[in-house]
């Protein structure tokens, strides 16, 4: 079995790498299509309300998340796709093409550490991480780099995978993780060592009231956690004052 640890960053590299092409598909099924309102939720949340001129989608994988907003606006809006995995980016440009993206718009693609954001202090007006945070190796520190990089009244949007507080719900949604969902990507992915690592990953993830404390400790301010699907994915909103 592979080992895949985010204290050890480039096996994550390589895990997403050799999961970019069927990440799409495969969540699809994983989250029975859920995943879709929930993206859509975060953009209505945090995007949408700023028309962002200047838009960072930190861990962007395939890019699903900024062209849920790209796809809804001609307001024109200069998009940065920073993610760790090369493959995730490459799937992302090709998104970028069968969805008929273009100018107005400008494309930006990076590949980089989001705890080492490569954008200047105070360039960008709105910020969004999903399904990422978990994966970082410091959450904190790229909750840092994010409002370094925010413009003043800038927000930030958190989308994560977590475990509902209700108890029958939490045990349905243990043994869909445990049994059902490492099967499911097994059939739909050729690593399985990478769903499994998935799956753990969330037990593991830290609970979204850390990192409100982190969002605080940075300097951000008027936080809102909204908990999605009786708590199976939450939205933590954030705002850069000054």
């Amino acid at each position: 079995m592979t080992q895949y640890n985010k204290q050890d960053p480039s096996t994550i590299q390589a895990m997403f790498n050799s999961i970019a092409k069927s990440y799409d598909r495969t969540n699809a099924v994983l989250s029975f299509q859920l995943h879709k309102r929930w993206n859509r939720e975060l953009v209505r949340l945090v995007v949408t309300p700023q028309s962002p001129a200047v838009f960072l989608d930190l861990c962007c994988g395939t890019g699903e998340i900024a062209y849920t907003h790209l796809t809804q606006t001609d307001v024109p809006c200069q998009t940065h796709f920073l993610d760790f995995s090369q493959e995730m980016l490459t799937c992302a440009k090709e998104k970028a093409i069968r969805l008929n993206i273009h100018p107005p718009h400008q494309l930006v693609f990076t590949q980089a550490d989001a705890q080492a954001i490569p954008l200047p202090d105070a360039s960008v007006d709105c910020a969004t991480i999903a399904y990422g945070i978990r994966n970082v190796k410091d959450p904190s520190k790229c909750i840092r780099e994010v409002f370094r990089v925010l413009k003043p009244g800038g927000t930030f949007g958190i989308l994560e995978l977590t475990e509902p507080t209700n108890p029958v719900l939490r045990f349905g949604h243990s043994v869909y993780l445990r049994v059902f969902l490492p099967i499911i990507g097994r059939c739909m992915s050729a690593n399985q060592d990478a769903y499994q690592y998935l799956c753990n990953s969330i037990h593991a993830f830290v609970q979204p009231v850390i990192l409100e404390k982190a969002l605080i400790k940075a300097g951000f301010t008027r936080i809102v956690r909204q908990s999605l699907s009786g708590g199976i994915a939450t939205i933590l909103f954030a705002k850069k004052e000054c």
